[in-house]
């Protein structure tokens, strides 16, 4: 495999920039995160990178079947110029070799689970090259700030990221999101848990500089994307509708028909308790269907808003 030379990386700049501590004379594999990550940061100033690029390496690592599976998917193509396999190919992502082939005895950037850097050092090796306009809210995101590394989602070595998978994507979510897992399972919800619908189809997981990490601007344009029946504008329209569809639904799942927060009349009494009717929830003698504790739908149907010239009450 031929070996093309480039200046250092975006990435190697951000990581010395982030790490200028001493590190400590002892084995490399003994070393904290932050004397392991000062290491690195002398040894990419040293920029000791390997004539034979990828053979160098594959001289020991071609017997995983984990390491080699890197050649079937997009990073290990060298026919395209923005690969790192056709550049600094393996360096360009663990650091440059040094003497590490010489018994191992000088650390590379490793990722995922078993790796002892930061996930933010991690994460600045991806952003050399994964800095366009879908990663810019990433540093204020809920999953940078919970220092979530690039690699607790998503497989480099692999032919196909199950996270780039419409079908798999929701597992990778869940694995995490444990009360939107139990929610989605609930009795009313939207189809996520048979992938016909997923996670990223409302969020953005690298960020967004809207609420919730929304792809929308706000959670009832997210709505209206597909609920577009209920975007009015109506000649009689009701309030919580317009503010927020949270107020009375909730998006991942609920043991309420509809997505409901709660059954109606109960979920209507947290605004309506005081206009006569709607207080009476308790059965009692010569009471008619509502008052038996029916819903305020069965008069109110038209919850979303109305156009009818007498739908002020939401009736018709």
């Amino acid at each position: 495999m031929k070996n093309y030379y480039y200046s250092i990386p975006l990435s190697i700049v951000l990581l010395s920039v982030l790490f200028t501590s001493v590190a400590q004379a002892t084995p490399w594999k003994d070393l904290s995160s932050e004397a392991l990550e000062a290491t690195l940061v002398k040894k990419f100033a040293a920029g000791k990178y390997s004539p034979k690029g990828a053979d160098s390496c594959l001289m020991c690592h071609r017997k995983s079947e984990k390491v080699m599976a890197i050649f079937d998917g997009v990073h290990g193509l060298r026919s395209n110029n923005q690969s790192p396999m056709a550049g600094l190919q393996c360096e360009a992502c663990h650091g440059p070799q040094g003497n590490h082939n010489k018994g191992g005895k000088e650390p590379m950037i490793s990722f995922a689970s078993d790796s002892k850097l930061s996930a933010n050092a991690q994460n600045t090796v991806c952003q050399g090259c994964h800095n366009d306009a879908q990663q810019m809210a990433w540093h204020s995101s809920t999953h940078n700030l919970e220092e979530i590394a690039c690699s607790d989602c998503h497989q480099v070595h692999s032919a196909n990221d199950p996270v780039m998978d419409k079908l798999k994507v929701n597992d990778t979510c869940i694995s995490c999101h444990s009360q939107e897992k139990a929610d989605m399972n609930k009795r009313s919800s939207h189809p996520l848990k048979w992938d016909q619908m997923t996670c990223i189809d409302c969020h953005a997981p690298h960020g967004s500089m809207n609420e919730a990490a929304l792809t929308k601007p706000t959670i009832n344009d997210s709505c209206y994307s597909c609920h577009a029946e209920k975007r009015g504008p109506f000649l009689w329209e009701h309030s919580p509708v317009t503010e927020d569809c949270i107020t009375c639904h909730n998006p991942h799942g609920s043991v309420n028909d509809d997505l409901l927060n709660q059954r109606a009349p109960q979920l209507c009494q947290q605004c309506h308790a005081n206009d006569g009717h709607a207080s009476r929830v308790v059965p009692e003698p010569g009471m008619d269907a509502f008052g038996g504790g029916k819903s305020c739908l069965n008069c109110h149907g038209q919850i979303h808003g109305s156009n009818h010239p007498s739908g002020s009450l939401l009736q018709r």
